[in-house]
């Protein structure tokens, strides 16, 4: 069987001496739009982190492309996967077309200066993310949803096969969320793995390929959603009391939480103070 070109095998990964997750074996599957859900703490963040060669396991080894991706150089990382943060820093008084650019670091070199294909990189990143007006503006005048676009648009202009995103749409109202996610499934369809974490099932549900459910550092379950997500993985994983339907708009599975029968809360009126 050929393997992705994205995996783990076997990993303990943690912080210190805190171990997330142990002797865990995940699979990116080729051309997937995978996305990772669980429940807070569960370990997401920290196995993308590994898979971004940000976070070293201590033991076991992350597989790019058929090499351990501790053996690569940053710069060679950086042109075939591109990394999103949950949260990340700009510098200040930098510009928005100015950030961006950043994302075509990996490609420049002593023998490689700013070219034309970069400037073309740059400007179709803004374009996808309707950053373009937003070029001239300092990075720290933007409001919280405007700057995670031009993250965005960073790691777009990487224009690497892979792309990892830890919480993408962060910061953003329902409808930006969803260009967000709609313009992510433009890029998996134009060829691109992407992997991501996302909180919410629904929005998982429904643009993702391939899922990845884990708890407590352990993958529970893998697969499409409408093979695993169910209403006894969502309360096993999330200990939510749930109905999954399918999604009247694209037939996917959605997760509907039971909340508790009304009809039976004793309602307490407050006492009848009496008059003096």
């Amino acid at each position: 069987m050929t393997l992705p070109p994205l995996h783990a095998e076997d990993i303990t990964i943690g912080y210190d001496t805190r171990v997330i997750s142990q002797g865990l074996s995940v699979a990116v599957p080729e051309d997937s739009f995978t996305v990772i859900i669980g429940p807070n703490a569960c370990g997401k963040s920290t196995l993308l982190r590994a898979l971004s060669r940000l976070l070293a396991p201590t033991r076991g080894q992350v597989i790019l492309d058929g090499r351990d991706i501790s053996s690569y150089k940053a710069k060679e990382v950086g042109r075939r996967l591109g990394l999103l943060p949950q949260s990340s820093l700009a510098p200040d008084g930098i510009t928005v077309a100015d950030l961006v650019a950043r994302g075509r670091n990996p490609y420049q070199g002593f023998l490689r200066q700013w070219s034309t294909a970069d400037e073309e990189a740059v400007a179709a990143a803004l374009a996808a993310t309707e950053t373009t007006e937003l070029s001239a503006r300092l990075v720290d005048e933007l409001s919280g949803g405007q700057r995670q676009r031009v993250w965005v648009a960073l790691v777009l202009a990487q224009q690497t096969p892979l792309l990892l995103l830890d919480e993408p749409t962060t910061f953003l109202d329902i409808a930006h969320q969803i260009e967000l996610m709609e313009m992510f499934t433009d890029l998996h369809h134009q060829g691109r793995t992407l992997v991501a974490v996302l909180h919410d099932l629904n929005q998982a549900a429904r643009y993702a390929t391939h899922l990845i459910a884990m708890r407590e550092g352990r993958v529970m379950a893998t697969g499409a959603p409408e093979e695993i997500l169910t209403e006894e993985l969502v309360h096993e994983v999330f200990g939510l009391r749930c109905r999954v339907v399918p999604d009247p708009v694209a037939g996917t599975p959605q997760v509907i939480p039971l909340g508790r029968d009304r009809r039976k809360r004793t309602i307490h009126t407050p006492k009848e103070i009496p008059t003096q």
